[in-house]
């Protein structure tokens, strides 16, 4: 990591300068921001709210979160779990959390799948043949060593499929056509990923042999989009694999033109011996309740066919370089803020299942949690997920951040892969909705690489999570706990 220096060198003046800028920066206080301090009486006090407004303010000119993401992803590159990039990654993690001056930095093993994704052939035979650009779902089986060649048939969801007769199914590759649309809050992804993360299942259920699914991308690129699907243990397994956009557009051309059309799919996709991982672990230790946690999550591994650098890294760089200018500042929040790099979210979230195992007894010291895991777009709203009695909360953080361009969502957040353990069970969530709109472009593809990043959207990131972590650390404001979630089926 030290190849990377600060792309701002304020970072490193030395202590002096930084008081001198803390100064600076709040005597040149927008008058709007002193009367937000003044909004929120019995929540957050004066003296709480200004050192708010001077890590917001001082992050916005310095925070340098970019160079963690360049480091990340250059240094180590893929994080797939179980593989070597995955125990390079936690590695340069602990060796990260050290540089920044983070305390009681460990790793905590996980156990991990390994899977392999090998190599793929498809493409069209009949009518008109075509190769098709294109994937292996994570956790596909392979197809045998001769391929399979079948006829297809397009659904648009899980729905039509569900209304397809056993017998139009049972000997064809199955083809889910669902295109994604773009959003700000990527909400469709959520409906759209159905097809990817049951479909195999469900369409081997009616006794089809293949699935082969359109991108969950809003990309136009011939790049296919990957991301892990799950079997039925009842079921019989079956191969399965995405195709880019453009392709899936030409397959679905082929198909409308009435004839019939075969696909031919070769796939060596397998799974291996678990393997070993860890979470990675650093705390800024609280001064007056140091067994209070503020946490802060991202995830460290990532799929394999970029570099993983808007999916994680970009979250990586958000909660380390957090921490990092609360460290610089020399203030000493009340609660610990903990930072959680998670292991293995892609796969299956072992990393957020063993922690919340490892830390149970911890629950409700775990005061509130907050993930970054939608790329570098900049925070445009905040939503909680509050008992209904703590909403004044929400409130009361979201004044210093609206100065930001930040507007003041629900009580309804879903977001926090890697803290859903401990949400599912009461633990209040901060979500800091970043801009998504192009970030299925790239997510899960190759083209998941540094050059989509951009450090000016990450230092406003910065200053949003720096602002609402200050917050909730510094003081003694009760969020409370919430009734547990019932279990659901995903």
């Amino acid at each position: 990591m030290r190849a990377f220096p600060n792309t701002d060198e304020r970072i490193n003046k030395p202590d002096g300068v930084i008081l001198l800028a803390l100064a600076a920066a709040l005597f040149c206080l927008p008058s709007a921001s002193r009367s937000q301090e003044q909004q929120q009486p019995g929540v957050f006090s004066d003296k709480q709210l200004r050192q708010a407004v001077e890590l917001r303010d001082l992050a916005l000119s310095s925070a340098d979160a970019f160079r963690h993401v360049a480091s990340l992803t250059m240094e180590v590159g893929p994080r797939l779990a179980g593989t070597s990039g995955d125990k390079a990654a936690v590695a340069w993690a602990l060796a990260t959390m050290h540089e920044l001056g983070l305390q009681n930095v460990r790793a905590e093993d996980v156990t991990v799948s390994h899977w392999e994704r090998g190599t793929i052939e498809v493409g069209i035979t009949m009518p008109y043949p075509q190769p098709l650009a294109a994937t292996a779902l994570g956790g596909s089986i392979g197809t045998p060593t001769d391929g399979i060649e079948a006829p297809i048939i397009r659904v648009a969801d899980l729905d039509e499929l569900s209304a397809t007769p056993d017998n139009e199914v049972a000997g064809k590759i199955v083809f889910f056509d669902r295109r994604m649309q773009a959003s700000k809050d990527g909400d469709d992804y959520t409906e759209t990923v159905k097809a990817r993360r049951d479909g195999p299942a469900k369409a081997a259920a009616k006794g089809a042999i293949a699935v082969i699914i359109r991108s969950v991308g809003t990309s136009s690129a011939r790049l296919p989009h990957t991301g892990r699907t799950r079997y039925d243990d009842a079921i019989r397994q079956i191969p399965a694999a995405a195709i880019s956009n453009p392709d899936a557009d030409m397959l679905a051309m082929q198909l409308a033109g009435g004839e019939a059309v075969t696909v031919k799919m070769n796939m060596s996709a397998r799974y291996l011996e678990d393997e070993r991982s860890a979470n990675v672990i650093g705390e800024i230790r609280g001064a007056s309740r140091p067994d209070e946690i503020v946490i802060l999550a991202a995830h460290l591994d990532s799929w394999d066919l970029g570099t993983g650098a808007i999916d994680d890294a970009a979250g990586i760089g958000i909660v380390l370089e957090t921490a990092a200018q609360i460290i610089r500042s020399g203030r000493k929040p009340a609660r610990t803020i903990r930072i959680l790099l998670a292991a293995d979210e892609e796969f299956g979230l072992s990393g957020a299942k063993a922690y919340a195992d490892r830390h149970m007894a911890e629950l409700h010291s775990h005061v509130v949690g907050m993930e970054a895991d939608f790329g570098d777009g900049k925070v445009w709203r905040i939503s909680t997920l509050f008992p209904d009695d703590r909403l004044e909360i929400a409130t009361a953080i979201h004044a210093p951040l609206e100065s930001l361009g930040i507007e003041l969502g629900d009580n309804k957040t879903g977001s926090g892969a890697d803290i859903s353990e401990f949400k599912k069970l009461g633990m209040p969530v901060i979500s800091l909705g970043q801009d998504g709109t192009d970030y299925f472009d790239y997510h899960h593809t190759a083209s998941d690489t540094l050059d989509k990043v951009n450090p000016e959207n990450l230092r406003q990131v910065v200053a949003a999570f720096v602002t609402a972590t200050w917050l909730a650390a510094s003081g003694d404001v009760d969020f409370g706990f919430r009734e547990p979630e019932e279990e659901t089926e995903e």
